[in-house]
């Protein structure tokens, strides 16, 4: 669901580490568990392991000691914000090949991109680079291929491009996105600005939502902050 998507999708060249979505159940957390065990897997930062924190929306991180993954982060979510609950996440999920013709589930395009539109700076690079990579690939697109760029991408040539092509589909989602109305125009500053307030939004958005979440980890017991602790 993160970087190592990304990846696959050939938006980017490699990552650091590895975001997994799972499926926030007392059955599921025992898998993962020994999953991680089996990685050598150590936490590294608050929230413990714990089912309660997963629901409400925090991310558990760890780093694996298993000579095949040596200090590779593996960082779990279940709950992420603007994206839906995970069993829909899981129906709409995309399979790419990864080594060795081996299957990767790996969130959808468009639920990646949505999961991306955060307050940290490197994200919204990857949303346009996922979009661009997404455009240049697909030769024949569906209707709803096209729709979706329109919604979500992030350049003024591509925006371009697209409304000028499809300007029915332009007239048809404007009343979602607002800044479609610029969509056609030669006037590179107004699509630009436009595209800054939709990202100045979503960033005091997301901003908004982690606040709690953080105050939470605050309160957390000093148990809970050791540096690292086994799975």
């Amino acid at each position: 669901m993160g970087g190592q998507a990304c990846v696959l999708y050939g938006a980017a060249e490699f990552s650091r580490d590895t975001d997994i979505a799972v499926l926030a159940s007392p059955d599921n957390l025992e898998l993962l568990r020994a999953a991680l065990r089996e990685l050598q897997a150590r936490r590294i930062a608050v929230p413990p392991f714990a089912l309660q924190h997963l629901l409400r929306g925090h991310a558990i991180h760890f780093r694996s000691y298993h000579a095949d993954a040596l200090h590779m982060r593996v960082n779990v979510m279940s709950v992420m914000r603007g994206v839906d609950d995970f069993e829909t996440l899981w129906s709409r999920r995309a399979q790419l090949i990864g080594d060795d013709d081996f299957l990767i589930d790996v969130l959808s395009l468009a639920d990646l991109v949505r999961a991306k539109k955060t307050q940290r700076d490197k994200d919204w690079p990857m949303i346009r680079r996922l979009l661009e990579a997404d455009f240049a690939a697909t030769e024949h697109p569906s209707v709803e291929k096209v729709k979706f760029w329109l919604l979500e991408s992030r350049t003024h040539e591509m925006l371009r491009e697209l409304a000028l092509a499809h300007p029915s589909f332009v007239n048809e989602l404007v009343r979602i996105r607002p800044l479609l109305r610029f969509a056609a125009n030669d006037v590179l500053s107004d699509i630009e600005k436009a595209l800054h307030q939709e990202e100045y939004a979503e960033r005091v958005a997301d901003r908004t939502y982690w606040e709690p979440l953080k105050a939470e980890l605050m309160a957390l017991p000093q148990t809970a902050l050791q540096a690292e602790e086994d799975v």
